[in-house]
């Protein structure tokens, strides 16, 4: 049963976002959106949810059908209220103060815990305000549910419980998530839309396998434009041999053959489409400035604590050498950060005797707030005030990183967080590294970010020690894993042990 219709449907914001997008939503749908930051995918959920007006088409929607639409970003008017009571302002005045117990429902069923609900949303991460607006809307009990990017922020126990929730939903109900998470991607649709400014391409298909049949469709669209090409070229040059032939015996049925030849050639041009070619967001280059070391840092055994000195893990003696690229895995709370800490400030030489580190080791540090990268300072100002750059080579620097010229001057927390991302790596490439030190580098990255920061890793057999939520790009980049758990830190063989705990 189709619940959802979208007929012609096209968005353009000075470019094309997409265009001539005929979809049928229907019960029990999962559909994944995918597409590059600022390409629509936020933008096609408002306006199915009813909040964006679409530039063509039509959007037709079953009889009473009430849509629930949990969007990225927090109302600033919430932010003052304590969880239990931003999920209670989502409800009608009588039916908050009639039914409050389905707010106590759907935190349950969130797996939020008693002593969060008190608190207030200002005070909590981003993963928590995160789950906070899927309350707000779950607890509506809507028709439909439009998810933009519902893992950022979330740590591999809250996807967990995310992915759980959703496979627990009601079976009809349908389900449209924008998401560049590709291992959340393929755990919870059965659909996938890649969504471009033309000719969007839709799959019953889970992401991955969805992202397989895409990659064949695209090749064998660009084998048949290349054969049109080259029978169109063909016709023309018989078009032109047969022309100068009716020329010189005044044949009148050559030049009428001549004509129907140019015609088909043109028919022929005008039909086909070159394949699609997906424009970038942004370059992302890495470089590793290389060192003769073998080992880069020595972690003697000592006590890894909190700031106020809680004793959290014992590192044991471990070694970091040059290529090794090394997962670190463990739960929230469990003191990832606080070894990155650790470790940033031994390399800095700011103190850690117990960590030794080689002189000739230059860090690319890289933190998921992007904090290194200050929103008063302009993307100029960062790169002229770290690098000896000239002003043309930073603003060619910032267009390959995708930072257009109308931005590159003004704050930088005018750009979105994709921009942000490929911003804070063009800084890593050109402080030219030797160590990467990356804490969650995937956050604010969409699907074609990750795998280039993934084959730039590969590529340059980069040294790296990662913390990260993405299952995928731990499994693509990381050749040595880490694991803190019972108080220890300790080598494992790989990152599947640990995944299974939340579903894999």
């Amino acid at each position: 049963m189709t619940l959802i219709a979208l007929r012609n449907l096209g968005v353009t914001l000075g470019n094309p976002l997409f265009t001539g997008l005929d979809l049928s939503i229907d019960a029990g749908n999962r559909l994944g959106i995918i597409a590059a930051n600022g390409r629509g995918k936020s933008t096609l959920l408002r306006c199915i949810a009813g909040t964006a007006e679409s530039t063509t088409g039509d959007i037709i929607k079953a009889r009473g059908l009430e849509i629930g639409h949990v969007e990225q970003h927090v109302p600033d008017r919430l932010m003052g209220m304590s969880l239990r009571a931003a999920v209670l302002d989502a409800l009608p005045p009588e039916q908050a103060e009639m039914e409050e117990w389905r707010v106590d429902v759907i935190l349950d069923a969130l797996s939020v815990p008693l002593d969060f609900h008190d608190k207030r949303l200002a005070e909590l991460s981003g993963g928590w305000q995160r789950t906070t607006l899927l309350a707000r809307v779950a607890v509506l009990e809507p028709d439909a549910l439009l998810l933009d990017e519902p893992t950022n922020h979330l740590d591999l126990d809250r996807i967990a419980k995310l992915e759980a929730w959703l496979k627990g939903l009601p079976r009809e109900l349908p389900v449209l998530i924008a998401s560049h998470d590709r291992a959340f991607l393929d755990a919870v649709t059965n659909r996938t839309l890649f969504l471009r400014p033309e000719a969007s391409k839709d799959f019953a298909l889970p992401y991955s396998r969805a992202r397989a049949a895409l990659a064949e469709v695209d090749d064998a669209d660009a084998k048949r434009y290349e054969k049109d090409m080259k029978t169109a070229d063909q016709l023309r040059r018989q078009a032109a041999k047969l022309n100068n032939i009716g020329i010189n015996s005044g044949s009148d049925l050559l030049v009428v053959k001549t004509k129907q030849l140019k015609e088909r050639a043109e028919k022929l041009e005008t039909a086909s489409r070159p394949a699609h070619q997906e424009r970038s967001a942004g370059a992302i280059k890495l470089a590793n400035s290389g060192t003769h070391a073998k080992v880069l840092i020595t972690l003697e055994d000592q006590m890894v604590e909190t700031p106020d000195g809680k004793p959290l893990f014992r590192t044991g003696r471990l070694f970091i050498r040059q290529g090794d690229r090394i997962a670190l895995l463990g739960r929230n709370g469990t003191g990832k950060t606080r070894l990155v800490s650790k470790l940033r400030t031994a390399i800095e030489g700011t103190g850690q005797d117990d960590i030794k580190v080689t002189p000739s080791l230059v860090l690319g540090y890289a933190d998921q707030a992007l904090a290194t990268l200050p929103d008063q300072q302009s993307p100029m100002d960062i790169l002229l005030k770290r690098f000896s750059l000239g002003e043309q080579r930073a603003r060619s620097l910032l267009a390959g990183a995708g930072i257009a010229v109308d931005r590159q001057a003004k704050p930088s927390s005018n750009l979105s967080g994709g921009q942000k991302a490929r911003l804070g790596m063009l800084v890593l490439r050109l402080t030219e590294p030797n160590f990467y030190l990356l804490d969650e580098p995937t956050n604010h990255l969409d699907i074609e970010g990750q795998e280039a920061l993934e084959d730039e890793l590969l590529d340059h057999q980069a040294s790296c020690l990662l913390v990260s939520h993405d299952r995928s790009f731990v499994r693509t980049v990381a050749n040595r894993f880490w694991l803190i758990e019972k108080k220890r830190l300790v080598e494992v063989d790989g990152p599947e042990e640990f995944f299974a705990l939340f579903g894999g």
